[in-house]
């Protein structure tokens, strides 16, 4: 499939113009050159601080860009007029609706806008795009409700009808799953996704959930704390170290083989864990949580074999010539550590 690219950048500069007597200004990130192409999801991903905000904002074109450009479909951003860019890209901000006295409906209509004006009549075509707005987000059950007795997750559904309603051929989001719960999150995400890849838009979203980016995003944006800004596919930037660098932390790390974060580095001995590969991958996050390093190779002391029989998980462990029958993480766990202390003891 050709690729055509919605919006891009030109060694973009963002940040803010700063008050004094001086001119200056508080640079974010620099040398930003991205794309956000047709029927593409991009995660923009950073640590607290880095810049997401404001960058979703300059592509929106809500902030001046310090320096370089910004294009839709090939032309200068600056060559636009704010109608004409609204028509351009619709966007989702972390900002609460407070309005009350508004239904799910028309807010919803407000998307229309940009080609009615805020007191324009709507027209059958008008009426027909908000329809399908509200069909594709799935919240025609409560259209008639007041948007403040909403839910988040709803709310934000209505959000998104909004910004699809404008029939822009990009939507910027930020922070799209704040506040949400993590079924609320799955499903918004879920979502976006389908809403991309059905009406090749291009949707691009910043957020804080890392594992779902992974999972979800055809491409991904990082922006670090020194504001350099790196592109690719997830597996690209996990396998070259990019991702881990960014998010890396005192704290936890990334985990390459199984793309999920460890809280605690691995302090005490190597075990070998085989088995069902579900029950495996609950057994090692479990025995990581504990401090445990995890090998996928033999030659240890200890070895754990996860198996599913009879409808239940069973995990036999082997210490030794000593061999233990556990039938749940707990119990496996509580073993280990026994076998752990008369080691510690002996020693």
């Amino acid at each position: 499939m050709i690729k055509q690219t919605i919006i891009s950048t030109h060694d973009l500069e963002i940040g803010f113009p700063t008050r004094g007597a001086r001119k200056s200004k508080k640079v974010v990130a620099s040398e930003i050159n991205v794309a956000l192409q047709k029927g593409q999801v991009v995660c923009l991903l950073g640590p607290n601080g880095s810049g997401k905000s404001t960058l979703i904002r300059t592509l929106s074109g809500l902030h001046s860009p310090l320096k370089g450009s910004i294009f839709l479909s090939g032309k200068n951003l600056s060559q636009f007029s704010i109608r004409q860019t609204a028509r351009k890209i619709s966007t989702v901000l972390t900002d609460r609706v407070t309005i009350g006295n508004l239904s799910v409906y028309e807010l919803v209509s407000f998307g229309r806008s940009p080609y009615t004006g805020w007191f324009g009549s709507l027209t059958p075509k008008d009426n027909e795009i908000i329809e399908w707005a509200i069909e594709s987000t799935g919240i025609k059950p409560f259209i008639d409700r007041d948007v403040m007795h909403l839910s988040d997750g709803e709310r934000q559904k209505v959000m998104i009808a909004r910004a699809l309603a404008q029939d822009t051929s990009s939507i910027l989001l930020d922070e799209p799953t704040a506040h949400l719960d993590l079924p609320n999150r799955v499903e918004i995400i879920r979502l976006l996704r389908k809403l991309a890849h059905e009406t090749k838009k291009g949707i691009l979203l910043s957020t804080h959930e890392l594992d779902l980016a992974l999972k979800a995003a055809d491409n991904l944006w990082l922006i670090n704390m020194e504001g350099e800004v790196f592109t690719g596919t997830p597996e690209d930037l996990v396998l070259d170290g990019t991702f881990e660098s960014v998010f890396e932390q005192d704290s936890f790390d990334f985990d390459r083989t199984t793309g999920s974060f460890t809280l605690h580095q691995p302090t005490k001995e190597i075990i070998y864990l085989f088995g069902d590969e579900v029950a495996v991958f609950w057994t090692r996050r479990a025995l990581e949580r504990e401090g445990y390093r995890v090998s996928q190779s033999n030659g240890t002391s200890l070895q754990i074999e996860a198996v599913h029989r009879n409808g239940r998980f069973e995990w036999t462990l082997v210490n030794d010539h000593e061999e233990f029958i556990c039938t749940s993480v707990g119990a496996l766990i509580s073993r280990v550590q026994k076998i752990r202390q008369s080691v510690d003891m002996e020693g």
